[in-house]
């Protein structure tokens, strides 16, 4: 079997693992320490706008955490993008509030900010205000912020920015997550740095980093004894894992580069490929990092699921587009505002290998195996649309078989 292509494997640099040892030369084993001291702030020089970072065990632990200051309580509902991975609605549930699930725009893939509105103004009709939103940078594409964003100004609800997937994109030259009230990130195995796993909650209100690092480290009171007058979790990240992101934090920009890389390569090389289409960034103001390079396939002569089969078949690794929320079983009974246009993306999109670690040879057995089914598929339909083909290679086939 040929060497296994993953869809997005970490990457490791060079300094991992300086900062992994003096953690346990130094004996910070434990929750917090230097190198997580060190992560938030190497995030907040890259990330800019005078913004806090408190680092966290994971991005669904930021995510929840954000709910919680914001003060989603059970029986609220909470407005979230439903072309997503199912971490940005789950800690919703968490607070014993309910999702209202938007469908996305063409362009970008994230929340559509006509259906947005439509589902607020639906919501307050109702008596149902929502307490808060949850727009997602959908494979590192920026949501249209502006418009979000000013329509949530206008109707005084909080914004959270899901950019779990785009840490490196910008929106009109800002990084994504500095945009909303709190943003999030996360460090998971399979995103564009990691810290093996963890997330990091981010905000230019002090006050919310600040709650969030109380709140993560099981609400421990000020007191010379254990003292909890608040609920808390254990969301902290671990100085070891924190030495991993650090390493990391010095080869993004590389990473960001490669995984855009991949995306020009095969962009290119299937541009002739009628039927297959690339998301590109919408224009200048839209900086995406790509950190899955996905495809839609529209064609009659081939399907989506060919093209999984056969890169399965190779050994390649790739996995359709997020399945829409409002689709999902546990929550089949959540509003909707929408036209489909998520179920679509859902129904003919594609994620294929776009670790920063691929070579050309890897992209290229990934092209070629496309191109493959692209012409096998085309061949058989010329030759069923084709009576006199049909005899002949019909004949032909005999002739063979009789030889052999």
């Amino acid at each position: 079997m040929k060497e296994k292509i993953w869809l997005s494997s970490p990457h490791m640099g060079e300094k991992e693992m300086e900062y992994v040892q003096e953690a346990f030369a130094t004996n910070w084993i434990a929750p917090l320490g230097p190198n997580v001291n060190g992560l938030e702030h190497d995030l907040e020089a890259f990330l800019g706008k005078k913004v806090h970072v408190a680092a966290l065990s994971s991005g669904t632990a930021a995510i929840h955490l954000a709910l919680v200051i914001l003060g989603v309580k059970a029986g609220d509902e909470v407005i979230c993008q439903s072309m997503t991975f199912s971490a940005s609605a789950n800690p919703i549930v968490y607070q014993g509030a309910s999702p209202v699930f938007i469908d996305s725009e063409e362009t970008t893939w994230n929340m559509s900010p006509e259906f947005l509105e439509l589902a607020i103004q639906d919501r307050i009709k109702h008596g149902k205000k929502p307490k808060a939103i949850i727009v997602v940078h959908l494979y590192g594409m920026p949501a249209r912020m502006n418009e979000i964003m000013a329509i949530a100004r206008r109707y005084e609800i909080p914004v959270i920015e899901d950019a779990a997937e785009a840490l490196g994109s910008t929106y009109k030259g800002q990084a994504v997550g500095t945009f909303g009230d709190i943003g999030i990130l996360s460090f998971n195995g399979n995103k564009i740095i990691t810290t093996s796993g963890g997330g990091a909650l981010i905000s230019a209100n002090a006050e919310y980093v600040k709650q969030a690092r109380f709140l993560a480290t099981q609400a421990r009171d000020h007191a010379p004894h254990y003292q909890h007058s608040h609920i808390g979790y254990n969301y902290r990240m671990s100085n070891v894992c924190a030495g991993i992101g650090r390493g990391q934090m010095e080869v993004l920009p590389n990473r960001v580069a490669q995984r855009r890389y991949n995306f020009d390569f095969y962009k290119k090389a299937l541009a002739d490929v009628k039927g297959i289409q690339f998301i590109a960034d919408p224009g200048e103001e839209f900086y995406s990092n790509h950190w899955l390079s996905t495809i839609l396939v529209d064609s009659n002569e081939f399907s989506i699921i060919d093209i999984q089969n056969a890169l399965h078949e190779d050994n390649i690794d790739c996995r359709p587009l997020w399945k829409p929320m409002h689709l999902q079983p546990v929550f089949k009974s959540a509003l909707y505002f929408g036209n489909g246009v998520s179920e679509r993306l859902f129904n003919s999109g594609l994620c294929l290998p776009s670790g920063s670690n691929l070579t050309d040879g890897e992209l290229n057995r990934v092209v070629s195996r496309i191109r493959e089914v692209v012409n096998v598929k085309k061949s058989s339909k010329n030759i069923a649309d084709n009576p006199i083909s049909c005899v002949t290679f019909a004949l032909i086939s005999v002739l063979l078989s009789i030889i052999l």
